[in-house]
């Protein structure tokens, strides 16, 4: 059965279990609700209206409580916050409050949470980057198990996980669901489509480099393409001012350290073939054997975390950031730099998180043209000189709802109707809109995206693709992600600063990544789950062996190669996406 029926079947299952005449309880709330925000769904105003119902019923035991919930700060979030907050509590009659604060400081908070057994919030919307420490640590709710017990009484009927497109994401080893989705969001390749198909730009490219001008599949093409566009002058196409071939950020800051764990040196060609994520050797470059337990980071231990393909990626980061991006780059934060491009004055960006693209379609600015297409397209982020097919392509960052042990049953409960009704089908097309992170096959497939598609650049196109399964979140070899995400930030940042080069950097973050994996072993918190190092060997042993830890290659150029974007997107629709 298609998932397209399988899910159209489930829904009408639950909708007979609900009953169409149900008795109405105080539905005038959740009919405004309707009237006023949701114009775009996947169910039918009857269907919304019996899902609604349900949430009605179901949160009877729980009016007048208040809850707290947690996520970073985007768009969707800000949507959830500001509109679907509020509709919950006239709704239901549980008061939420949906706190925005950074990324970092979400992490910080579950942290503190689970060290302390405190109940700082009720759910988190935190990354799917730290399954490895909800299920080693088994301090996260298994939704599994939540939803065939304490929280099988308010469970949706038409929950419909089947149409979920990253609960692959979000399960562990041991075959569990331990976050719900609530966004996802790529990190893909971006450029001026207009630039490069400008025909003085095309010829004057060929001229130079010898080949055609477009979307480059590795690191050779982008960096001769951020050379050709740096300091160019553009003013035959009315581009005023200086523009940079490349554009990226480098302050010594938290978000530093996602710039590199989400998937850059995957992409390199750091670490092991294997999706969603390398094995044995993943994209942090931390080894695990047989049993999924970390063995190493350093190559001494099999690790590959300050290997040659490491290097590579960190070297060719610095380079690309002072020879070809605008001078203050270096001094921004991601949430900085993510809306520079749309200023107007850069050719192409590797790493752009698709969660921008809302600040890349306004009315009016440089990069959209009068008639509400924009000027640039996504496409795949190329690969380095150390990848290979097979490898890890990419990073999607899949923020999820996530329930910790220590928070009381009741207020979980109360909790877990939120998560249900921010990602039902009844909100998730119009949320969809609102923040462009898809997580309904229902959502994606929907007519009005079929609509607003030639508007994003091939964002719709991407996640309606087989590729979209390839760009995947940090997997579980990574057994404490608070933990060890500090460290990136902090070592990169020496090098990205000059402090230190790229090699004396990553030496030192995978020395420190094993004291954590030290510990932890010591320790024996995460029982048979946990660490269990390598002896130190001499690092050629490892480099004689197959896959990663790599040598050094005597090319880390390559060839460089580019393909054109409408035959690029051709092949994104000739094969329809599967979960």
């Amino acid at each position: 059965m298609n998932l397209a029926l399988k899910s159209t079947t489930a829904l009408a299952l639950a909708l007979t279990v609900l009953g169409a005449n149900a008795a109405w309880a105080d539905m005038e709330a959740a009919r405004q609700f309707l009237d006023e925000h949701i114009q775009r769904s996947a169910l039918t105003r009857e269907e919304q209206e019996a899902e609604m119902q349900w949430f009605v019923d179901a949160a009877q035991p729980y009016q007048g409580m208040e809850i707290k919930v947690v996520s970073e700060t985007i768009p969707v979030h800000e949507f959830e916050s500001q509109v679907l907050a509020p509709a919950f509590t006239a709704i239901t009659g549980i008061t939420v409050t949906h706190d925005l604060i950074g990324e970092g400081d979400v992490v910080e908070r579950l942290q503190t949470q689970m060290q302390s057994g405190e109940n700082i919030y009720d759910a988190y919307v935190n990354d799917s980057d730290l399954i490895g420490t909800h299920w080693r640590y088994q301090q996260a709710r298994s939704l599994t198990d939540w939803m065939a017990g304490d929280g099988a009484s308010v469970t949706s009927p038409t929950l419909n996980l089947d149409d979920f497109i990253g609960l692959q994401f979000t399960t562990g080893p041991d075959g569990e669901l331990y976050q719900l989705p609530d966004q996802q969001f790529a990190n893909l390749y971006w450029f001026r489509y207009d630039w490069f198909t400008d025909p003085k730009n095309m010829a004057d490219f060929e001229a130079e480099f010898g080949y055609p001008l477009g979307v480059p599949v590795n690191w050779a093409a982008y960096e001769d393409i951020a050379k050709f566009f740096t300091g160019r002058d553009l003013s035959h196409m009315g581009v005023e001012g200086e523009v940079f071939g490349h554009m990226d950020y480098g302050k010594k800051d938290p978000s530093l350290g996602w710039r590199f764990t989400d998937a850059w040196m995957s992409m390199a060609g750091m670490g092991d073939v294997g999706e969603p994520n390398g094995l044995p050797v993943d994209e942090w470059g931390i080894r695990v054997n047989e049993k999924s337990q970390p063995v190493g980071s350093c190559v001494a231990r099999g690790g590959a975390t300050n290997d040659a393909a490491a290097v590579y990626a960190i070297e060719k980061y610095v380079e690309w950031l002072d020879a070809y991006a605008p001078p203050a780059a270096a001094g921004m934060t991601f949430s900085e730099s993510g809306p520079i491009p749309a200023q107007g004055q850069i050719a192409q960006q590797m790493f752009m998180y698709t969660t921008f693209v809302p600040s890349l379609v306004e009315p009016g600015i440089p990069v959209m043209n009068e008639d509400g297409t924009p000027r640039w397209r996504l496409a795949p982020s190329p690969h380095g000189a150390y990848w290979q097919e097979g490898m890890k392509v990419g990073y999607q960052d899949v923020g999820s709802w996530t329930i910790l042990n220590s928070t009381p049953v009741d207020r979980a409960q109360a909790a877990w109707l939120y998560a249900q009704f921010v990602t039902s089908m009844t909100v998730d097309v119009e949320k969809s809109h609102a923040g462009l992170t898809f997580i309904r096959e229902s959502t994606i497939n929907h007519e009005s995206f079929t609509e607003r598609a030639p508007l994003l650049g091939g964002l719709v196109e991407f996640y309606r693709s087989p590729d979209r399964v390839r760009w995947s979140p940090t997997g579980t070899n990574v057994p404490d992600y608070p933990r060890l995400a500090q460290l990136w930030w902090q070592n990169i940042g020496d090098a990205s600063s000059g402090a230190k080069t790229a090699q004396e950097a990553l030496d030192a973050l995978c020395e420190q990544q094993e004291e954590v994996l030290s510990r932890l072993e010591r320790s024996g918190v995460q029982g048979d789950l946990g660490p269990v190092l390598n002896e130190e060997q001499d690092p050629q042993v490892w480099l004689d062996e197959p896959g990663a830890p790599v040598p050094e290659l005597a090319d880390e150029r390559g060839t460089p190669q580019t393909i054109g974007y409408d035959e690029l997107i051709q092949s994104w629709q000739a094969e329809p996406a599967a979960n």
